[in-house]
């Protein structure tokens, strides 16, 4: 069984790490640089850089900041934010991104994942997904939460690995910061439709939520940001609990 992948996030906003609840009243987590370095010697498997305001703001993805932060890691970085076009890819992998993550561009011109599957790769494309159960059905919405849409997670999902997705970075907006555990019934519905791998996030509260997200939800990686940036969870003692718990994890170097 291949080793389940523990994530940090960093939500980027004007320089900084932020963090917040359901994608509102974001408070500063701190430098994103020192925090990336940080997450990298501490056993992190992969590090994702989200620029949170970039379509919100029109604006393109902070490369300057991305290229500070891939200096300092040994271990796979994804950038997303902003992306709309091949041109903005190739000054991310400039930057030293392993793969890119798009999310609004896709939903509102979703030949973007056919073309940059074919450029570079099903592996390089992260299809990043925010959505929220809305009477009893799961939404995307889009520019960080702000917009609702008449698109159907799963049935995008779906078209998203038909297009060429090499991943699946599912949010929960209802637990989004909530630290309440994660949407384990719709990660596990996904896991069982899709052929290609789902990081999980929103709600990662503790330790048994990443082992209840690898069991009952079946993701093939967990991804978080409080509870790394505010101490309150270390990534090697989370890969020890797991390992006692039978989940398959990379060792932490010591």
């Amino acid at each position: 069984m291949l080793a389940k992948r523990i994530i940090p996030c960093l939500d980027i906003k004007d320089g900084r790490t932020v963090k917040g609840v359901n994608f509102v009243n974001l408070r500063d987590a701190g430098d994103p640089v020192e925090l990336g370095a940080k997450y990298s010697q501490a056993g992190a498997d992969e590090l994702v850089f989200l620029d949170i305001t970039a379509t919100h703001e029109r604006r393109k993805t902070l490369a300057d900041l991305a290229r500070d932060i891939a200096r300092h890691l040994n271990i796979p970085f994804t950038i997303g934010g902003g992306i709309r076009a091949l041109e903005d890819v190739h000054v991310l992998l400039d930057a030293g991104a392993d793969k890119v993550a798009v999310n609004s561009a896709a939903v509102r011109r979703p030949e973007l994942i056919d073309e940059l599957a074919y450029a570079f790769g099903n592996q390089f494309v992260v299809l990043a997904v925010d959505a929220k159960l809305v009477d009893g059905e799961w939404y995307v919405h889009l520019n960080g939460g702000r917009i609702k849409t008449d698109q159907k997670l799963y049935d995008w999902v779906g078209e998203a690995q038909e297009r060429g997705a090499g991943e699946i970075l599912f949010t929960s907006m209802d637990h989004d910061g909530t630290k309440a555990g994660f949407a384990n019934e719709a990660l596990a519905r996904m896991s069982e439709q899709l052929s290609i791998p789902i990081i999980a996030s929103g709600g990662a509260g503790s330790k048994e939520h990443f082992a209840e997200v690898f069991t009952d939800g079946k993701a093939d990686a967990g991804l978080a940001a409080s509870i790394f940036h505010f101490g309150e969870v270390e990534i090697a003692d989370l890969k020890d609990y797991l390992s006692g718990r039978g989940v398959p994890v990379r060792p932490v170097s010591r």
